[in-house]
């Protein structure tokens, strides 16, 4: 994961995301495109 993205908390639920198989639900867009189970709502 990049640090252009630098929220602590938005990175650790996108490392949860990876680690296990999780579907991650968000409105933003730049979390949205580090993960392919992210929804975008």
């Amino acid at each position: 994961m990049s640090r252009t993205h630098a929220d602590p908390f938005d990175r650790l639920l996108i490392a949860q995301a990876h680690v296990e198989p999780l579907r991650l639900i968000t409105h933003d867009s730049t979390v949205a495109q580090y993960s392919p189970l992210a929804i975008l709502v």
